[in-house]
């Protein structure tokens, strides 16, 4: 069993920030690439960042510059800081995984239930 948990989420004014925490527990062998993904009313889900084990990252056209993802490997945790927010940034914000479990040592792709993010004055 594997849960993900985010937090962080809430209302904000623009140009706020905000930092989102995504913790990860269960019967983990190992994390791979960690991301954050949203979606707004009526809208798919999008990425909005992602980042390797290595801690290589990328990120969406519409947040570089403004949101930073990171990770702490001794914690199972990937974070997402977030500067300058817009009201285009409002929406349910999701962290996923590709986790491998023990005991049996199969991996996937696991999400967590999201956090809203809601920017406005």
């Amino acid at each position: 069993q594997v849960q993900l948990v985010e937090s962080g989420g809430g209302l904000v004014q623009p140009g706020g920030s905000l930092r989102l925490s995504c913790a990860v527990s269960g019967n983990i062998f190992r994390i791979n690439d960690m991301g954050w993904y949203r979606q707004a009313p009526g809208k798919q889900r999008e990425l909005v960042a992602a980042i390797t084990r290595a801690s290589s990252t990328n990120y969406a056209d519409s947040v570089k510059g403004r949101f930073t993802i990171s990770r702490d490997n001794a914690k199972n945790t990937v974070y997402l800081q977030m500067n300058s927010l817009k009201s285009e940034d409002t929406a349910v914000y999701y962290c996923n995984a590709f986790i491998t479990t023990i005991p049996n040592y199969t991996g996937r792709v696991y999400w967590g239930e999201g956090t809203l993010v809601t920017v406005s004055s």
